[in-house]
């Protein structure tokens, strides 16, 4: 704090009215490319808030310099607002200009990290065109008001995001670095398929990774015995795998992962917990996508969960990113093909033969059945294809017996499925982006419960007469639909999956050239 002391000492001298015009005058020129600064000093009649030689602005300066040289604490880039060249230029000012020009500078600064800190470093779009999420961005000048007039050691602890998710992230952030400081888990597991009974040194890597991981308790076992398989077993069950006890497959491919690759995804996880900083909902959905998995949260208590197959990783089917509102449910649903689906897989099918596909309903822009018969398919591209297709209601309908709607532009939406051998795969990236459901009548009655006294006698009333029926949700719900590959667990432990679509290779990649480095030491 010396920096700040000195910055005290030419700033104590009473102003005149000379130097207050330098100041403004300086101020001004500095805030001319940003109107939210320009616009908070002129609505302050130029008054300092971070170069006053009063205690308020001393104080305001320490908590911002501090912030500043711990961002890698919050996995932020610290070369990103340049502490050290700030408090070199803070020790350079000797004139009212100096100040004004000083004063514009610690704001810009200022505005960065606060934005940084609370919504994040990098623009989700312009990673992944599938990361939709609107970012909660708070104003500017509110920033720049409230610091002005608020306990700056408060001010900045209520920064960052205060969920549980944020905090358990931080935690695993610190044991990270503090493996990686001490040489991580040490050799990985050759490549082979190992099973109770198994011997020899693939198994000796194993038990020495899990001892390492905290799996398995200090043993000098040479053999896949029962304590090992309820190891792999409990690290199955942590990353979202079948829990079969084999070492083999993405098992081993989990087991396999380095500690900086762990990092990274809890650095990732920071930051999209960063785009994520708002209300949820007390009760609301959470799919997140690595995970496989759909949750009812309520009061921050998971009280249902499902497995989930989500979109492929292919061409435009992986499932976006985005929260909206379920507000309804269809029983008995249609499935109104989607017009990508219709071009590129049924047209061709039907230019081939017009009776493929036959449970499906050709339709006219009006709704009316077409006669396949007295049609040219071959005629018809995908540019000029007239015609819409519908399959009705049936256990064999795409979209199975129920879906849950929360209109959105993507036309994604959870529902049912007659594909129920997918749920037993360990990735479980199939569909065409919507979200299917391994207990879709379950999740249904969960949702019913808050507006029916029998709500599953009411759903299958509904279902037994096999009309397409819409079911309001009375209090509609928040759907969040997430990524993380680095999850926090109702014990508090931090878990770990796959990135399936590549995104959080693409934010880290990001976040390393803004400057975020691993093991927090950035220069």
């Amino acid at each position: 704090m010396a920096m700040a002391g000195i910055v005290i000492a030419v700033f104590a001298a009473a102003p005149g009215h000379a130097q207050i015009t330098a100041f403004k005058q300086a101020v001004a020129e500095a805030a001319a490319d940003d109107a939210d600064i320009a616009a908070f000093y002129r609505e302050t009649g130029y008054q300092p808030i971070w170069t006053a030689p009063d205690d308020a602005s001393r104080a305001r300066r320490a908590e911002l310099l501090r912030a500043i040289r711990t961002a890698a604490s919050h996995g932020l880039p610290v070369a990103r607002y340049d502490p050290a060249g700030l408090m070199a230029r803070l020790g350079t000012v000797r004139s009212a200009r100096d100040r004004g020009l000083a004063e514009v500078e610690m704001s810009k600064v200022f505005l960065t990290y606060a934005r940084d800190v609370q919504t994040g470093v990098l623009t989700p779009k312009r990673i992944d065109s599938r990361i939709v999420r609107e970012v909660p961005y708070r104003d500017r000048g509110a920033y720049l008001s409230g610091i002005a007039v608020s306990k700056p050691a408060a001010f900045f602890r209520a920064l960052p995001p205060r969920s549980m998710e944020y905090n358990a992230l931080l935690k695993e952030k610190m044991l990270m670095e503090q493996l990686m400081a001490s040489g991580g888990w040490g050799p990985r597991v050759p490549e082979s398929k190992l099973e109770r009974g198994a011997t020899g040194p693939a198994v000796i890597a194993l038990r020495n990774r899990l001892i390492a991981m905290d799996y398995l308790d200090r043993t000098n076992g040479r053999t896949f015995d029962q304590a090992m398989l309820d190891a792999v077993k409990q690290f199955q069950l942590d990353h979202g795998l079948n829990d079969d006890g084999v070492v083999g497959g993405e098992t081993l491919k989990q087991i396999n992962v380095d500690v900086e690759t762990r990092l990274q995804s809890v650095l990732v996880a920071l930051e999209r917990e960063r785009w994520f900083n708002t209300e949820r909902g007390k009760r609301h959905i959470l799919v997140n996508l690595p995970d496989f998995t759909a949750k009812v949260i309520d009061d921050g208590v998971v009280t249902f969960e499902t497995r989930a197959v989500v979109g492929a990783n292919r061409d435009d089917r992986p499932t976006p990113e985005f929260s909206d509102e379920m507000d309804h449910m269809v029983i008995n649903p249609s499935w109104y093909v989607p017009r990508s689906i219709v071009t590129k897989e049924y047209l061709p099918a039907l230019r081939r033969n017009r009776n493929a596909a036959s449970h499906i309903i050709i339709t006219d822009s009006r709704g009316r059945r077409v006669n396949r018969n007295a049609v040219n398919f071959s005629r018809y591209t995908a540019r000029n294809f007239p015609y819409s297709m519908r399959q009705p209601p049936s256990r064999s309908n795409a979209l199975g017996l129920v879906k849950f709607m929360f209109p959105n532009k993507y036309n994604i939406y959870l529902h049912d499925t007659p594909a129920k051998n997918l749920f037993a795969r360990d990735v479980r990236a199939f569909s065409h982006g919507c979200v299917r459901l391994a207990d879709p009548f379950d999740f249904a009655y969960t949702l019913l419960a808050r507006q029916s006294d029998d709500p599953e006698g009411d759903f299958q009333r509904i279902l037994r007469t096999g009309a397409e029926t819409r079911v309001n949700i009375e209090q509609p719900v928040p759907v969040h639909i997430i990524y993380r590959t680095a999850v926090t667990n109702a014990r508090g432990h931090t878990e770990y999956r796959a990135d399936i679509y590549g995104r959080d290779a693409k934010i880290w990649n990001a976040l390393a050239n803004a400057g975020v480095v691993l093991g927090g030491v950035q220069g």
